[in-house]
């Protein structure tokens, strides 16, 4: 047991412990380029490898290494049977270390072209990426490939270790050459800072202190660099936004709403919007744990009560009601193509943002990203493996969403082949093209049909298209006319099952005849769909 100096000792030394901040970042660049090389010998170097696993690493080196009789400090990170074989990363590996100043998580990632999409799955959370550079080879095609993802997935500070320099007798010109090299090229890819530093990850050179073979280079050491740069938190800075994954009903004394704060902050008392459906409420409580909070930080997990009953299930979104989130069905994004079939655009694919998934159709049109210029190129031609392009999606229904820029989680989504259920190509949202109009604030817009149906007592407003329905009593209201309220009989939903479903069971029936070249197979078909779409209909009513 502790004596009460011994508590007081801890208690003073682990107090700045916990008001350490989280860097994550990500090593990338080329094949061979020493990648993992370099995230071992840092943990190495800074003393973060236990003596078992560092006797272990000796053994493994024998077995396993590409150092001769050196240790591979490699191996501490390939973990995989492959990998150790091959000598390559093929996985994205994650470590977790921690110096005095900072903790951090670091993803080691695939150099390989096959393995982009790897690469890609790693960027996607860093704040940083550290991007290894042959100081032999120079800037190379997967170096470009993989500056433009990081940039396209909103990394704004890169490191350029430029490695490898004992190969080239530590020249301050083959560094200089590089640097410029590379900061000629990434001119338009929207980094905030670049930071290009010489070292030899296979000795430690400039990991920890200035090397003694470059006394010419007068910048940071690399993990000094990375235990002070100031990453802009942009997270808490951002919009409220809250996407549900569960309902919390324990008993029918709570109802509460659980999930990761995506964005921004809420506190109790927050006049809070609902999306899609619209309907504004305010939060009673916000509870972490199992302990209520004065407020909610964006990467927290908590759950949210409300004032009101409302209906908010898995997939919806609250933000502030000040701040709301789009709700849209036709977005312009910048994808990348992680399949080896190419795109099709003449196929329905299905695309999965935050937790909900619906249909997705691409434009014809795409400005290919050429890797070497950074220039985008209008084409026809379908997006290949590892190309990134800008196009239009039209979605069969509206998801909430933002733009990529303004949050990750809603910003981002990933694109499934129907068929195989593969995921072929991950994208981001650069601008939404039609935005869903909603209810005005205070209003319920649950009663919004997103089918087109009219609701009884409903107004058709045809500046919003049939997918949006104004409830008729508050338009009507407030723009002083009489309310005349539409009373439905059975005759009249018939009537309006049969118009909504008659058109698209005929389209069906047309596509299967195109199919089958069968007329009793075609009428089958569309029989049995349009009876299915009218008891569906009959139910929902």
């Amino acid at each position: 047991m502790l004596s009460v100096v011994e508590q007081a000792a801890v208690a003073v030394t682990s107090a700045p412990l916990r008001q350490k901040t989280l860097l994550r970042f990500i090593t990338c660049g080329s094949v061979d380029d020493g990648k993992s090389t370099l995230i071992g010998r840092m943990l190495f170097e800074a003393k973060l490898v236990p003596d078992d696993i560092l006797s272990g690493l000796t053994n493994e080196s024998k077995k396993f290494g590409t150092q001769g009789t050196n240790l591979d400090f490699a191996l501490l990170v390939d973990g995989l049977e492959a990998e150790r074989e091959q000598g390559i990363t093929i996985d994205v590996a994650y470590r977790y270390f921690a110096t005095p100043r900072r903790k951090f998580i670091v993803a080691d990632t695939p150099g390989h072209e096959q393995y982009t999409r790897n690469m890609a799955t790693g960027a996607s959370t860093a704040d940083l990426a550290i991007l290894l550079v042959d100081a032999r080879k120079g800037i190379l095609p997967q170096t470009r490939r993989h500056s433009h993802i990081v940039s396209m997935l909103g990394v704004k500070n890169i490191v350029v270790a430029i490695n490898k320099m004992d190969l080239m007798g530590y020249s301050a010109e083959v560094f200089s050459k590089i640097e410029a090299d590379y900061r000629e090229f990434a001119k338009g890819l929207g980094f905030s800072e670049i930071v290009c530093i010489p070292v030899v990850a296979k000795y430690g050179d400039n990991f920890l202190e200035p090397s003694a073979n470059m006394a010419w280079y007068q910048g940071q050491s690399l993990l000094t660099y990375l235990e002070n740069v100031e990453i802009e938190d942009r997270l808490r800075e951002a919009a409220f936004r809250f996407p549900v994954q569960w309902v919390n009903r324990p008993s029918h004394d709570f109802r509460g709403f659980s999930g990761l704060i995506a964005g921004g902050r809420v506190f109790p008392g927050d006049r809070v919007r609902i999306l899609p459906s619209g309907r504004d409420t305010k939060v009673e409580r916000v509870i972490v744990g199992d302990k209520d909070a004065q407020v909610g930080l964006a990467g927290e997990s908590v759950t949210l009560t409300l004032t009101d009953e409302v209906d908010a299930s898995r997939g919806d979104v609250i933000t502030l009601s000040s701040q709301p989130a789009m709700v849209a069905d036709r977005l312009a994004a910048k994808i990348l193509w992680v399949s080896p079939q190419a795109m099709n655009t003449e196929k329905s694919y299905l695309i999965k943002l935050g937790s909900r998934t619906t249909a997705v159709t691409f434009s014809t049109k795409i400005a290919k990203i050429n890797i070497g210029t950074g220039i985008s190129e209008n084409t026809d031609a379908p997006l290949q493996l590892n190309e990134i392009g800008s196009l239009e999606l039209t979605l069969d229904r509206p998801l909430v969403c933002d733009t990529y820029a303004a949050n990750r989680e809603l910003g981002g989504f990933i694109l499934i082949d129907r068929l195989s259920n593969d995921t072929i190509a991950m994208g981001l949202i650069e601008k939404t093209l039609h935005v869903q109009p909603l209810e005005p604030a205070g209003t319920n817009g649950s009663h919004i049909s997103m089918e087109g149906s009219e609701l009884p007592g409903a107004i058709p407003n045809p500046k919003r298209g049939a997918a949006a329905v104004l409830a008729a009593p508050v338009t009507a209201a407030k723009a002083g006319a009489p309310v005349l309220a539409r009373q439905p009989t059975p005759a009249s939903n018939f009537a309006d099952l049969l118009k909504n479903r008659v058109i698209g069971s005929a389209i069906t029936a047309a596509i299967a005849y195109g199919v089958t070249l069968r007329a009793d197979a075609t009428a089958l078909i569309g029989v049995a769909e349009f009876v299915a779409k009218l008891a569906i209909g009959w139910v929902r009513r």
